[in-house]
């Protein structure tokens, strides 16, 4: 099986984690299958999600279609906000991959960064910051074993890796931290050719969640402005940061919005909950007493 390389390198964007199986996410090998287990997760039942799931990892004829199944419950159970079982399927996807490094060195190494990457999404998302930063720094260091990888794409994993940096920074209230690997995201940034005009866009994202986490609600509401606003994760942190300012409604609107988001990805998996626990509860003062840690 050969993945789309060229276009999920060139459609990077660190807001929608993006190595996708031929023709999207929840596309290829076994699909069919996949999409009544994904709405039962849009519709809250995680449980009845993954064992559907679980059964068709358990009935797939090759390993690439196992795989895929193996990533839909990845994105499961991060719905559910659970890390490490995030991270545990993830790294079934990975040792897929390793199969696949001695026929597609260039393609593999690179799925296996991108799957680390999104474990890790989910990781920062959902408050455990050790597990963001540990699986970070592997979704790093396996893209950058890629043969001969373009200079380019080594810009790429290096903004990649700055970026997550500067938000666990954040997280941890660190603004000398997070401020260094902004410029040093800025920098790899800097150094791109073909794609710097690409991911110029996902800078403002950066800097608007480091001001979001580090009490700037104006400079976050600013940046975040220039962010995607169709990903649903930008607008619960727009929703959030016009909180912190003291509008309420537009706070909602932002939630309504990322409430309605069908995409089964890691900004959706945060997103999707949150803003409907948002809308339920604007407050959601229940939520964060028996969730400490999560996104506030």
């Amino acid at each position: 099986m050969r993945l789309g390389l060229l276009a999920s390198f060139c459609s990077f964007s660190l807001s929608a984690l993006l190595a996708q199986f031929p023709g999207g996410r929840n596309s290829g090998p076994g699909s069919d299958l996949l999409r009544p287990a994904i709405q039962l997760d849009l519709e809250g039942k995680g449980t009845e999600a993954r064992q559907l799931l679980q059964k068709t990892i358990d009935s797939s004829t090759t390993p690439a279609a196992r795989a895929n199944a193996q990533r839909t419950l990845a994105m499961s159970w991060a719905f559910d906000g659970n890390c490490a079982k995030t991270i545990e399927y993830e790294q079934k996807v990975i040792e897929y991959w390793t199969t696949r490094e001695a026929d597609e060195p260039h393609n593999a190494f690179y799925q296996e960064g991108e799957m680390a990457d999104e474990a890790a999404r989910v990781c920062i998302d959902y408050g455990d910051l050790d597990a963001a930063a540990n699986w970070y720094a592997k979704g790093h260091a396996y893209g950058l074993k890629e043969p001969d990888i373009p200079a380019d794409r080594m810009a790429l994993w290096e903004y990649r890796w700055q970026h997550a940096q500067a938000r666990i920074a954040a997280r941890r209230g660190s603004k000398a931290e997070a401020e260094k690997h902004i410029a040093a995201a800025r920098a790899a940034l800097e150094t791109m050719t073909g794609l710097r005009r690409q991911q110029e866009g996902f800078f403002p994202y950066l800097t608007g969640y480091v001001a979001f986490y580090l009490g700037d609600y104006q400079k976050a509401l600013n940046d975040l402005q220039q962010a995607d606003q169709g990903d649903p994760f930008i607008q619960c942190l727009l929703g959030q940061t016009y909180e912190k300012l003291g509008d309420r409604e537009k706070a909602l609107e932002c939630y309504r919005k990322a409430s309605v988001t069908r995409a089964h990805n890691p900004p959706a998996a945060f997103a999707r909950p949150f803003a409907r626990r948002k809308q339920a509860d604007p407050g959601n003062t229940k939520f964060y007493q028996t969730n400490p840690g999560r996104l506030t």
